[in-house]
């Protein structure tokens, strides 16, 4: 390591050039770095003259980066991590820390999860900010970059699933939280609850039905639609949304039946006039888990939150299944 050489770089220069990768925008850059466009460009002179690199080219559609600047994209991130713990205290004292936490969650786990969970946070440190996200499909990627410090998310607990938690991206951890299963939603005067009292519930019943499907991590099949598809099956889904309570929502005004994860199903029955139904067919479960990037292992505040959120979960009652970090 040439430290001589080191000691000649202004190491805020690389947080510049993180946010540029981010942004690929000078104007976007600037003002989340509250700088002037005219200082962003100046340092943006200096990045290329230190890094002997046009690092970006001006495009209609913003700054592109070089072969060079995407290589970089795939360290920075862990290199800042690394100078920010540098600058951290060895341990963490919630009682007194300001330490800033942002979290990217599917929507269920706003009603099912934080609850149960964000009051012991604040209780016990009551001056750390807690920032919180809809989870993405871009969302892994946030965790990989650093962008997010936890993911809270839906995966399917049978290991041959395209969603399990065995096929996490490169670096991810995680931690089960708790287990849950599918369950359906029909409004309170549906046919459909004549047939099954006369004849039974059926995949038949099932798939002659008309759907309501939640849009998540920006796809419209969930991992059932794929198991049903290996099947031979589909469902007819005739309306897609973007979020859990609209589905509820429009399953209650209409004969589309509405499959979720049971622990949402709950809350969405205390607030229109639903029955649930269980699936008429075994599917796999699935698991609520908390997703962290493995730079952040060692970090005292990080294993601080990952302590309490699950051992709150568990005191709260939810069906907690710990699981080994994978």
């Amino acid at each position: 390591m040439n430290l001589d050489k080191l000691a000649r770089i202004d190491l805020n220069l690389l947080v510049i050039l993180q946010v540029l990768i981010e942004e690929q925008s000078v104007t976007r850059a600037a003002n989340r770095l509250n700088l002037s466009q005219s200082a962003l460009s100046k340092s943006l002179n200096r990045l290329r003259d230190t890094l002997e690199d046009p690092l970006f080219q001006r495009t209609s559609h913003g700054l592109k980066p070089t072969a060079h600047a995407l290589a970089l994209a795939k360290m920075l991130p862990s290199v800042l991590q690394d100078l920010y713990q540098i600058t951290q205290p060895p341990t963490f004292i919630p009682e007194t820390s300001h330490r800033k936490f942002s979290f990217s969650m599917v929507e269920s786990a706003y009603e099912t999860l934080i609850p149960s969970f964000i009051g012991s946070l604040l209780n016990q440190a009551p001056d750390i900010q807690l920032d919180s996200y809809l989870w993405t499909g871009q969302s892994f990627n946030d965790l990989q970059h650093g962008q997010i410090d936890f993911g809270i998310a839906g995966r399917d607990l049978h290991p041959q699933s395209e969603f399990s938690v065995g096929k996490l991206p490169e670096g991810i951890e995680h931690q089960t939280l708790f287990r849950d299963k599918q369950v359906c939603l029909v409004q309170n005067d549906h046919p459909i609850l004549k047939v099954i009292e006369d004849a039974g519930w059926t995949l038949d019943h099932y798939l002659a039905l008309s759907h309501v499907q939640v849009r998540c991590e920006g796809k419209e099949w969930w991992a059932l639609d794929y198991y049903l598809a290996d099947l031979g099956h589909h469902r007819k889904i005739n309306a897609t949304v973007p979020d859990f309570y609209g589905a509820a929502s429009v399953c209650a005004h209409t004969n589309l039946i509405f499959t979720l994860p049971s622990s949402f199903a709950s809350h969405a029955l205390k607030l229109y006039p639903l029955t649930q139904l269980p699936l008429p067919f075994e599917f796999m479960p699935m698991a609520y888990v908390l997703l962290w990037h493995e730079r952040n292992n060692q970090d005292k505040g990080h294993q601080w939150i990952r302590e309490t959120i699950c051992q709150s979960i568990q005191q709260a009652g939810l069906p907690y299944q710990p699981a080994s970090s994978s």
